[in-house]
């Protein structure tokens, strides 16, 4: 099976959108960044796949999911951030041709 090359997170309350690249591996698993910044969606085997900022805060995880899948799964994530909190989508996005 072939690793997501990306995706996007779609703020539910607004359509805002984030879009993801792959950047490598970490603990065996693709790892995401955040195209327009330095957020990264990674998977850890205490944390499961998760959403995290430069200095590890963990910002973000999936909803209704287990925590063993081999990507990021396509589910409603929430994120989380001082008093803030948001539900997103993820959308895979398709390969360029």
């Amino acid at each position: 099976m072939t690793a997501l090359a990306s995706f996007t997170f779609v703020r539910h309350i607004d359509g805002l959108r984030y879009t993801f690249a792959r950047d490598g591996e970490r603990n065996g698993r693709p790892a995401y960044r955040r195209t327009d910044g330095n957020v990264w969606c990674v998977w850890s085997p205490t944390d499961g796949w998760h959403c995290e900022i430069a200095d590890g805060l963990v910002t973000a995880h999936p909803l209704n999911s287990h925590a063993d899948e081999p990507e990021p799964p396509t589910t409603v994530w929430r994120s989380f951030k001082n008093d803030r909190s948001y539900l997103y989508d993820l959308q895979p996005l398709a390969p360029e041709a």
